[in-house]
């Protein structure tokens, strides 16, 4: 009877052990988890909070020294801006205390020793005084500043990007006379890193404060790289206006002596001419027996640049109206970097009357952009009230039915 009974105490000791071990082996696991990097390619900082689940660094901003943070600390008035989560609401935005939004004060109360730029590129409050009694003529010209820092944190290899603010920016809606401004940002030449901030409704002088981490960049490519800014004003019921951009080409810019604060004026974007968007070859013929139309975007070439950084990824986009309503719609393959795409792709669309009179095509050559809206590069309609080629291309279709017929055309503003 004592064998048995000491047999079941050892078990029972062994499942308890064996229990244990398990659980302490998980916690292990969890915790070892929890203290690894998140493989994101960039971390995205607002307003100074991280917004991922997972801290890198414990409480430590990036690049950021105990020392300089306590230097902050002290060195800052009681008016300055401060982070307080309990005054957040639910979209972590702090409370408005004043119906004009001021730009961010901590910006205000900097030396100028921190802005190591160029005369004709830093901005007093002198100059601020002086644009507001500028002319309205002058204030069209004027498209405002934009304030950001950057950062490189060897410890953890990363290019850090910080949108503070713009100050002056002019207004795109003309009923309010305001903007609803945010800012699309991307890494030159590759854009494989596309950025962009939030929407600050109806003010000329955003306060962003947004935080961009860009991980895998080595700081010996830092010289290669451009930074591209382009500050837009969203419009819920049309195509977003652009109110400008800041190109920084990084050569020359020292990083390993810590954060660098800047400041640029917002230029006017170089925007492209009609005679300068390109070609685009298409083929049709009109099936009067089947009432089908067959449509073949072949070929574009002299296509511009969508940007700054080079090549655009095209692709065309087919629209098909008829009495102005579009009753289909058809798209091409992507094509990568490339001024001159060879598509080669055929669309049959069924007409749904007898005759073209009250049918037209419309084609658009788009931009390819994964990050944010793809831009129109060039535009093209075909049908009976078209002028110039288009007209004459759709009148041959009709006087030729059942013969495919093909032209380049100009592509036009989009």
């Amino acid at each position: 009877d004592e064998i048995p009974t000491v047999v079941g105490i050892f078990s029972a000791f062994g499942l308890v052990f064996s229990v244990s071990l398990f659980a302490w082996i998980c916690c292990q696991r969890k915790s070892s988890k929890s203290n690894k990097t998140p493989p994101y390619k960039f971390v995205h900082v607002l307003k100074g909070v991280d917004i991922y689940p997972e801290n890198l660094n414990s409480k430590k901003k990036f690049g950021a020294d105990e020392k300089s943070e306590a230097k902050n600390k002290s060195a800052m008035p009681k008016n300055s801006l401060q982070l307080d989560l309990e005054k957040r609401d639910l979209n972590g935005n702090f409370p408005k205390t004043s119906p004009k939004i001021q730009s961010s004060p901590d910006l205000e109360n900097l030396s100028p020793k921190h802005f190591a730029e160029r005369k004709k590129d830093s901005v007093s409050p002198d100059s601020l005084k002086s644009i507001t009694s500028l002319s309205s003529e002058d204030k069209q010209d004027k498209l405002g500043t934009l304030f950001f820092s950057l950062e490189y944190n060897f410890e953890k290899k990363a290019f850090v990007v910080n949108i503070k603010e713009a100050r002056g920016l002019p207004a795109m809606d003309e009923q309010s006379m305001t903007s609803d401004p945010y800012i699309k940002m991307t890494i030159l030449p590759e854009k494989k890193h596309k950025v962009k901030t939030r929407v600050l409704r109806k003010t000329l002088d955003p306060a962003f404060d947004e935080t961009f981490t860009f991980y895998g960049i080595p700081y010996s490519q830092i010289q290669d790289l451009t930074l591209h800014f382009m500050i837009l004003s969203f419009d819920r019921f049309s195509r977003d206006d652009v109110i400008g951009e800041v190109l920084i080409p990084l050569a020359g810019i020292e990083l390993s002596e810590g954060r660098l604060l800047m400041d640029r004026e917002i230029v006017k974007r170089n925007v492209r001419k009609s005679s300068g968007r390109g070609e685009l070859l298409i083929s049709l013929c009109y099936q009067s027996t089947t009432n089908t139309l067959t449509v073949v975007v072949l070929k574009a070439r002299h296509l511009p640049k969508s940007d700054v950084s080079g090549l655009s990824d095209p692709y065309v986009k087919v629209n098909l109206y008829h009495a102005k309503k579009r009753i289909s719609k058809k798209k091409t393959h992507v094509k990568k970097c490339t001024p001159n795409a060879v598509f080669n792709e055929l669309f049959v669309f069924d007409i749904p009357c007898e005759g073209l009179d009250d049918i037209s095509i419309e084609f658009l050559v788009l931009d390819s952009d994964r990050g944010s809206r793809n831009e129109v590069i060039g535009r093209l309609t075909l049908g009976s009230s078209a002028e110039g080629t288009g007209g004459e291309h759709w009148k041959e279709i009709c006087e030729y039915p059942r013969r495919q017929i093909a032209k380049w055309h100009m592509l036009c503003d989009g």
